[in-house]
């Protein structure tokens, strides 16, 4: 007759030394050791130091910072006695992963908890960190669910370190003492994230993301300088939520401010909803009993049919490199070799398919020391992390396209644009030979401009929200449809003579301005990337005065609604930033419209008739009040 025995019991009899657990592992045997911060580092050096009496040993586990070099030893030995699997889709380029590159195993997260639990890989030693036994034998995983509880229930033997230091966090992070065979009671610290370096870049690429993220988004984001800065600049956001990988301290410092509060999520509302946790101390102290915080095993989190049921879902990932044609490469960094990269593809999907949802890839235009493009012609020798056909919104210090729904020319054009001024000449010229750019196309002075973030602006006119920007390369075709949108009067208001047709070279002198010599600025309603041009002021500096002639177009629908009057004020700022001395502008006596406008500028107007046209004109540095 079987007698049930009591769980604390068992606890004390399967309790003790490391030495002995990890004696218990066998030659040949496939072992999955514990994830990222949640590495259980005493077990990992006491199965190093036996290594060499494990023959054709095989250590599964996500790519991550060792604390014990366990991929030193299997280059030492050659792969004989111990053999590495890592879970990473990158395309191992940094020296420091290209050297573990035969380790590597491309998966996506969402997948391998299945691998494990299917026995396709089967796991016969789990090697895992949790907390001390509850007072109902429920010990939690704390920092690291992942993949790690997967392996951890499909495993033949699993061997826990019971660490006092790790946080006891809620959701589906438990295994019971029933569920674990050895025991090893050692105290140590958690694995911290080491500080990640600022970035100027970041910083430019946080302010630009963060225009983009709507109050009430549910966000996706890992660790790093560039999410990092990126989660700084969302101070000001309200009822954010959290839905992802990785959680880490700019999050929970958000989560201190009030920003996020999860109750607009749509699903798992008032969760914070994550499958590991990478950072300090505090953050490890901050997870512990906290009922707004749960993880999740890597299938749930990582699911991108769970991903897309929350509303406004909105990934955020760091890419290493894209090409002209939206190709992503993406890479662990040197200083965060976690896994990343392996979901990005995951929430990417998961976040295009949700309501409102969008997914941004942040990438700084050049590599750290600033000799190399991030943005390239094409990858040739480097694994495609995200295909082109899922790529949306790009970003770079020098500003951010949405690649949804383009032609290759158009997405040429638009990684031209936001790629370093220095290496534009040369990818366009590089798009020209690879055939994705027509032999319309000409480099003009957007090619090397940098767009001036400062001149734009959203605001809320007539309910409707409109956006106040410079133009881009990329809205060459929608300048066209609103010449050829406008009412014949206001075509030959703004051309002084009848108009129908509005040719690609014409338009682009609108659309390709270097923002200094030229410039124009767009009203554009709808959305990012996909928006309808409503209105165009432009300058075209004349060098011999130093004075900028002006010109303004507005649709019929959207006059008499202070469109223009807003677009004068940003090329009026624009021509001061530059050092211009003033605006000058030719219009007909009959153009009342015209003539209040200019008059509106805060600076004295002088007027002269010049073959029967009026030429208004005024100077910065003459303000109106001195009249």
């Amino acid at each position: 007759m079987h007698t049930a025995n009591y769980w604390a019991d068992d606890y004390v009899k399967k309790t003790c030394k490391a030495a002995d657990a990890i004696g218990r592992i066998r030659p040949g045997q496939r072992v999955f050791i514990g994830s990222s911060c949640g590495e259980p580092q005493h077990l990992v050096r006491v199965l190093s130091n036996a290594s060499e009496n494990l023959a054709d040993l095989e250590v599964v586990r996500l790519m991550a910072l060792e604390t014990t070099p366990l991929t030193l030893i299997a280059n030492k030995t050659k792969g004989a006695s111990l053999n590495i699997r890592q879970f990473y889709s990158g395309s191992a380029k940094p020296k420091a992963i290209a050297r573990q590159a035969r380790f590597l195993t491309p998966m996506n997260l969402s997948a391998v908890p299945r691998l494990f639990k299917s026995r396709r890989l089967p796991i016969h030693v789990a090697l895992v960190q949790t907390t001390p036994p509850d007072d109902f034998g429920f010990l939690s995983l704390g920092v690291s669910v992942d993949i790690t509880l997967a392996a951890a229930l499909s495993a033949d033997l699993v061997i826990a370190q019971v660490n006092p230091q790790m946080p006891r966090v809620m959701g589906r992070s438990f295994l019971h003492v029933n569920d674990v065979d050895l025991f090893v009671e050692y105290d140590e610290s958690l694995v911290p994230l080491g500080k990640t370096p600022d970035s100027s870049a970041a910083d430019t690429i946080a302010k630009l993301i963060a225009r983009l993220i709507d109050d009430g988004s549910t966000i996706q984001i890992g660790p790093g300088t560039t999410p990092k800065a990126t989660l700084d600049a969302m101070k000001d956001k309200n009822d954010l939520g959290v839905h992802t990988q990785y959680l880490t301290d700019p999050i929970m410092h958000l989560f201190s401010r009030g920003v996020i509060t999860n109750r607009r999520k749509g699903f798992n509302d008032g969760k914070i909803v994550a499958s590991s946790a990478v950072g300090s101390n505090n953050l490890y102290e901050f997870i512990n009993d906290n009922p707004a915080i749960e993880f999740h095993p890597s299938d749930y989190v990582n699911d991108p049919a769970v991903i897309a049921r929350h509303d406004r879902m909105v990934s955020i990932n760091v890419a290493m490199a894209i090409d002209l044609t939206g190709q992503v490469a993406a890479d662990a960094l040197p200083y965060n070799h976690f896994s990343g990269v392996t979901g990005m593809l995951d929430f990417i999907r998961g976040s295009a398919m949700s309501e409102g949802g969008k997914s941004l890839l942040l990438l700084p235009a050049t590599s750290t020391q600033g000799k190399k493009s991030r943005v390239v012609p094409l990858l040739e020798d480097t694994a495609v992390v995200v295909p082109r056909s899922d790529v949306n919104y790009v970003c770079t210090e020098y500003g951010v396209v949405n690649l949804f729904g383009k032609s290759l020319q158009e997405r040429a054009l638009a990684m031209i644009s936001i790629a370093h001024p220095d290496f534009r000449d040369e990818l366009f010229s590089q798009a020209k030979r690879m055939g994705i750019l027509g032999p319309e196309q000409v480099q003009k002075g957007a090619i090397t401009g940098v767009y001036p973030l400062r001149l734009e602006e959203t605001l809320e006119i007539d309910g409707e929200v409109v956006t106040i920007r410079p133009a881009k390369p990329v809205d060459a075709r929608r300048i066209q449809e609103h010449f050829y949108d406008l009412e014949a009067d206001d075509v030959a208001a703004r051309f002084f003579h009848r108009k129908q047709r509005f040719d690609q070279e014409e338009v682009g002198g609108v659309s390709q301005v270097d923002y200094i010599n030229n410039l124009t600025i767009l009203a554009v309603v709808g959305e990012f990337g996909f928006g309808r041009v409503v209105g165009i002021g432009e300058y075209l500096l004349d060098p011999a005065v130093n004075m900028a002639e002006v010109a303004y177009s507005v649709s019929r629908s959207w006059q008499r609604k202070g469109v223009a009057r807003l677009i004068q004020q940003k090329l009026a700022m624009g021509a001061r930033d530059k050092g211009i001395a003033g605006l000058l502008a030719y219009t007909s006596p009959e153009n009342q419209g015209m003539i209040g406008l200019f008059h509106g500028l805060p600076y004295r107007v002088k007027t002269r008739v010049e073959d029967e046209m009026l030429v208004l004109t005024c100077r910065f540095d003459e303000p109106a009040a001195d009249e």
